[in-house]
């Protein structure tokens, strides 16, 4: 089912979600429920580095007529960088992603301040000027090989807000960023629509999951409405994504019990949100 029906945003997976199972069960399970796009993690399916796996990934998704839309690496913007930036480019290239995910750790002086309840402790936090330097060599390589890098938008971080990931895009041409609900710090839906508006132009993947207070896994159909509204946000803000011929997803992440029949129900009811 790859997406001529789609809209803005893809239906999609993050492959995080079934890391029990098979490069083969996850593309079989996934094109069987209905999913477009996927984004093929890092740390199990597709190690970095491991080029083999890469293309074992490439090659199932294909079979399935699944597009790739991601990598979802785990590379900081770290010490680390320029020693993991070639394999992490090497990997996505093989398994043909367009799009790679990075990750930012905390700033000990982001332009805005500190950033209540962001879910950080400080612990390797490095000089606003140091993650502008990473992410602008970060993106000179990616974009040597033909690809673009996303933020994680994540709680512990540099990007645990739309404010201060703003503050980061504002500083490095051709970096993208995706976008979650912050569990880490938690908004009302409206609040979250207007962090969606911050991104706009800038907005590429969105990760979708419906979570309680307590980590309780809930379906999204319990929240329809509610991802409705965040969907009709990201769609408006992804813009700049299709004109740049990029293939911007919705991804389901982390289902109830990570259980593998429930996906096509979860698929339905992204699909539903999606709807104009």
């Amino acid at each position: 089912m790859s997406g001529d029906d789609d809209g803005p945003l893809a239906a999609g997976l993050c492959t995080v979600t079934y890391r029990a199972l098979d490069v083969e069960q996850v593309a079989a399970l996934a094109a069987g429920a209905g999913v477009s796009v996927l984004e093929w993690g890092g740390d199990v399916h597709v190690p970095e580095g491991d080029l083999a796996a890469a293309r074992t990934a490439a090659s199932r998704s294909a079979d399935h007529g699944l597009d790739v839309a991601s990598y979802g690496s785990y590379l900081f913007l770290d010490d680390h960088l320029d020693r993991r930036i070639g394999p992490v480019v090497a990997t996505a290239v093989e398994l043909g992603a367009p799009a790679v995910r990075i990750w930012c750790p905390p700033v000990f002086d982001a332009p805005g301040g500190s950033t209540p309840g962001d879910g950080s402790d400080g612990d390797g936090a490095v000089a606003f000027a140091a993650l502008v330097d990473a992410a602008g060599r970060a993106v000179e390589a990616a974009t040597d090989a033909g690809l673009v890098l996303y933020l994680e938008f994540h709680g512990g971080g540099a990007t645990a807000s739309a404010a201060a990931t703003a503050d980061l895009l504002g500083m490095v041409p051709g970096l993208w960023t995706g976008w979650q609900p912050p569990y880490w710090a938690p908004r009302t839906v409206d609040e979250e629509v207007a962090d969606l508006a911050v991104l706009r132009d800038r907005l590429l993947h969105v990760d979708v999951y419906q979570w309680d207070s307590d980590g309780t896994r809930r379906p999204i159909a319990s929240a329809l409405e509610s991802w409705s509204n965040r969907l009709r946000a990201a769609a408006e803000s992804v813009s700049a994504a299709r004109r740049a011929d990029l293939r911007p997803g919705a991804f389901i992440e982390f289902v109830p019990d990570d259980d593998p029949t429930a996906l096509a129900g979860e698929v339905a009811a992204l699909r539903s949100a999606l709807a104009p």
